[in-house]
């Protein structure tokens, strides 16, 4: 097995979107693969099997424990045999990491309604439904941590006004439930990743749109799913057992920019 550290060790971990909507690595899978390597029992949510058994096959190959679940997160009775599965395989349920999102660009006077709750629906509902089933699972077991994957779209404009909207009602629902259950000994997080570089967004980019997303942020540098999914390894495990209804940008830095400032003009500009 790739070298891990054990945090998750004794864990029984659901991450959906758990595979890659093309050639490479996306935020689902670099998580599920971490958390594997961290010593956690990995479900493989996706509403197609076969990104979920190519991120399988990755993990079987580190000697971890993982199975594949395919299954609409859109869909309470999906999400809840989701949930069972886990806990028929492996016993219990501690980590629900929710990872399935979708894009849409358009302004609330070109978009149709038919694509606005179809985002609202994988987005944010999705959150819901896995969260509804996995809690009264999570209680059984002692507890649990949930961690959302918002966006810092959902935190700044961004021209995406479905997807943002969307991304913020995430961090609402996470604040909502990170108080509903922490007497439960449920932690809900969530995570806002920036502009990385994955799968979902490679068929969108060429070279001089990456040089200048990965200009646009203090660091100067491209992230990639991996930084999300170690933020994800943080909130799984019990390093982080006093933080819960927080929001952790994992963006460069851009989040705390302007599009002025940021530039590499106003870094040698004197104020005054």
């Amino acid at each position: 097995m790739a070298e891990g550290r054990g945090r998750l060790e004794g864990k029984v971990a659901i991450v959906t979107g758990a595979g890659s909507s093309g050639s490479g690595v996306g935020n689902g899978k670099a998580t599920a693969i971490l958390f594997a390597r961290e010593g956690a029992k990995v479900l493989l949510a996706d509403n197609v099997e076969a990104r979920a058994r190519e991120t399988l096959g990755l993990i079987r190959e580190e000697g971890g424990r993982a199975s594949v679940f395919e299954g609409d997160v859109t869909s309470s009775d999906d999400c809840r045999a989701m949930v069972e599965a886990a806990v028929e395989r492996y016993g219990r349920l501690d980590v629900l990491d929710n990872n399935v999102g979708i894009s849409h660009r358009a302004r609330v006077v070109e978009v149709r309604e038919e694509e606005w709750d179809r985002v609202m629906e994988v987005n944010v509902k999705s959150i819901m439904l896995t969260s509804r089933h996995a809690i009264p699972a999570m209680i059984e077991s002692g507890g649990g941590s949930i961690i959302n994957i918002s966006s810092i779209a959902g935190l700044r404009a961004n021209g995406t006004t479905p997807y943002s909207t969307s991304k913020a009602a995430v961090i609402g629902l996470t604040f909502s439930m990170a108080g509903d259950h922490g007497r439960d000994n449920i932690r809900v997080n969530c995570i806002a990743p920036g502009l990385v570089y994955t799968p979902m967004v490679a068929p969108r980019m060429d070279d001089e749109l990456r040089r200048t997303r990965r200009e646009s942020a203090p660091l100067g540098t491209e992230g990639t799913a991996w930084d999300v999914a170690w933020a994800a390894v943080y909130l799984a495990s019990d390093e982080s057992r006093w933080v819960t209804g927080v929001v952790i940008p994992v963006d460069a830095g851009l989040s705390v920019t302007t599009p002025v400032t940021s530039t590499p003009l106003a870094q040698h500009q004197v104020y005054g």
